[in-house]
């Protein structure tokens, strides 16, 4: 009987829609997150606090690529008919498994976003559970189709097709994290002026607050701050968790409303922005980790913005010392991973616009 349904026409016809419908919905969401692995990066760490799971940072990168990689190889895989068995059999047990997570997301153990389609298409656990409950019936339609195959009987070609989609989508990920996104989906991208954007979406809000959850890497714990409350800025004691912005209406938050600069003497968001000369911002997630390469090129950049008439400051998320030799700012960590997909890196202002991004690697000057 079973052999009988997988030849029917019918079946044969749903069970080539299923396959290509997957492929698609996989190709367009290992897409978006291997374009950005940091958000990927940071969707995968916000799991790990939701499930009280410590892991190494480097693992949680090399996860991370391998997760945007693996999606978008087997999209392509399963795109141009390759070793369809053997991908069949991973497509059911990976929805499988994220059928449960995003369930669970959306009852029991809270995470905000998945991270689905990376920052292309933003959906809430509902959203993605229910996405999930849509693409597990087709996994099982096209595995049950292919199912008499052996799962490791390569052809020359499938062989040669497999490495190369691996290659590529990998190549795709690892690049985007040494450099920056090849396509820039945040709000601030090259050409955003911060200060008008940050009008704009305060005026679609009746009242906001800004809320800074961090956890205390001694004892664990969960907690709230206030975008004032300088007690977060202790990059050794406190790890983010994830930024919100409270709001009586309902609708997306807008992340350009947690731009916040500070230093010892207060908010300086609103004097950077308005500044004539063109400001240079120098992204530093952890000064201890700054390499004689990164000090390079910064230098390079100091001396280039004395040359130019410009102004250099360096911002962070860690705890401001009281006479440090350079100036010296805070930003929330999100922020400054949102703003520039980089631990180190320029940012360019012009009069509030942004005019350049650049991981330290490719920095001009």
């Amino acid at each position: 009987m079973a052999h009988n349904l997988r030849n029917r026409r019918w079946y044969r016809y749903l069970s080539h829609f299923c396959r290509v419908s997957f492929a698609l919905a996989f190709l367009v969401s290992g897409f978006f997150k291997a374009i950005d692995p940091w958000g990927t990066i940071l969707v995968v760490k916000n799991y790990l606090v939701a499930y009280d799971i410590t892991l190494p940072e480097w693992v949680v990168t090399i996860f991370s690529i391998w997760l945007c990689g693996a999606e978008l190889m087997m999209g392509c895989m399963l795109l141009f008919k390759v070793r369809i068995r053997m991908v069949s059999v991973f497509s059911v047990l990976s929805m499988t498994f994220f059928t449960i997570l995003t369930f669970l997301s959306a009852t029991f153990i809270p995470v905000e976003d998945c991270g689905c389609f990376g920052e292309m298409w933003k959906l809430t656990p509902w959203q993605s559970f229910a996405k999930n409950l849509v693409l597990l019936p087709m996994a099982l339609c096209f595995w049950y189709r292919y199912r008499p195959d052996r799962i490791f009987a390569f052809s020359k070609l499938e062989f040669f097709l497999m490495c190369f989609f691996f290659t590529a989508a990998m190549s795709v990920g690892t690049y985007c994290y040494y450099h920056l996104p090849i396509m820039d989906l945040l709000p601030y991208k090259v050409g955003t002026n911060i200060a008008e954007e940050m009008e704009s979406a305060r005026t679609k809000q009746s009242s906001e607050e800004v809320v800074l959850v961090y956890r205390n890497t001694r004892t664990g714990r969960v907690r709230e701050f206030s975008i004032n409350d300088k007690a977060w800025h202790n990059d050794k004691r406190w790890e983010w968790v994830e930024t919100r912005v409270e709001s009586d209406e309902d609708g997306v938050e807008p992340m350009i409303l947690e731009f916040y600069i500070s230093n010892q003497e207060g908010e300086k968001t609103a004097e950077l922005l308005a500044m004539e000369e063109k400001l240079y911002m120098l992204c530093v997630m952890d000064f201890e980790r700054v390499t004689d390469k990164i000090k390079e090129r910064f230098a390079a950049v100091e001396r280039y913005a004395e040359q130019n008439g410009g102004r250099v400051i360096y911002l962070t998320p860690e705890h401001l010392p009281a006479n440090a030799p350079v100036p010296l700012y805070n930003i929330d960590a999100k922020t400054m991973k949102t703003m520039l997909r980089a631990d180190y890196g320029l940012v360019e202002l012009e009069r509030g616009v942004i005019t350049g991004k650049y991981n330290y690697r490719d920095i001009p000057y």
